[in-house]
């Protein structure tokens, strides 16, 4: 009997299974493999070539700009939607006339699709007849090229992104406040705890798992952005707004250089993995699990 449950067990778990290791695992091992290889064009074949993709990343001027282009991005995204998202959390879970539009309203920009929010914001940041120009016109300022200048493209990206990724986080961060007893909220209001005192020694510790689950999602979404580019800038100017994806994207897809766009996605996959084992060796200790 015990035989059979076990059986059972696996047979359930393995279309999960088989889809992680179609979808995830495979793809990534050939990855890995074919960044020893060189791409093949037409009929010559590719051929095996040791280190020298990952010879020519490091002598790549375009890789280091794309590279940090990402680590700015990331820097400038993660820490502003996180902390959005936790306000509209706890404002949207107090008791007010109009809760459920507010709701609606903060996670609208989530399902909206990537190509749509793009637009939008090209609207947006249209010189001289986009919304942010009118604006400032009537106060006398000159017209803007936010997504044409290098000092000022890749920073219209990241407000596009933090727009948009507030609201999904903050569903994350509303359900685990819902999830929180109130006996222990009205327990800290009979000590005379203060709202600051309450938040900071109380709800904001048991809302560690969920900022840890928040913060990893948030440094691979950092990292996955394609769509805007694609609408916003291209890219440019001069690779000031590309991102690493992008840049896979284009050399893999555009300039038809698989190898080294495998050898890219491995370099990739190796940072985000190492982003992610620093985060939970970081927030381990104060993460309180219920």
């Amino acid at each position: 009997m015990q035989r059979r449950e076990w059986i059972y067990g696996w047979l359930l778990l393995l279309p999960a299974f088989a889809l992680l290791a179609l979808f995830t695992h495979i793809p990534a091992v050939a990855t890995f493999w074919d960044s020893f290889f060189s791409t093949p064009r037409g009929r010559r074949e590719a051929r095996f070539i040791g280190w020298e993709n990952y010879e020519r990343l490091l002598d790549d001027p375009i890789f280091w700009k794309v590279l940090t282009n990402n680590l700015w991005f990331a820097l400038g995204t993660i820490p502003l939607s996180m902390i959005l998202a936790l306000a509209m959390a706890l404002w949207v879970n107090q008791q007010f006339f109009g809760r459920g539009f507010l709701r609606m309203a903060y996670f609208t920009p989530t399902v909206l699709p990537l190509i749509a929010v793009a637009n939008i914001w090209l609207f947006f940041y249209t010189p001289g007849f986009g919304l942010i120009d009118q604006i400032l016109g009537l106060f006398g300022f000159a017209q803007t090229n936010l997504l044409g200048s290098p000092d000022t493209a890749l920073v219209a990206v990241m407000a596009v992104t933090i727009w948009k990724e507030a609201g999904f986080f903050m569903i994350f961060y509303l359900a685990a406040l819902q999830s929180i007893p109130p006996s222990l909220l009205e327990a800290a209001r009979i000590e005379g705890a203060g709202s600051w005192t309450t938040f900071r020694r109380i709800v904001f510790p048991l809302l560690m798992p969920t900022t840890l689950f928040v913060s990893i999602n948030a440094v691979i979404n950092s990292f996955r952005l394609v769509d805007h580019l694609f609408i916003l800038t291209g890219g440019g100017p001069d690779n000031a707004s590309s991102l690493l994806l992008f840049y896979i994207y284009e050399t893999a897809f555009r300039f038809w250089d698989t190898a080294y766009g495998a050898t890219l996605t491995v370099v990739m996959l190796i940072l985000l993995s190492l982003l992610a084992i620093g985060q939970f060796f970081l927030f381990d200790r104060k993460v309180h699990y219920r």
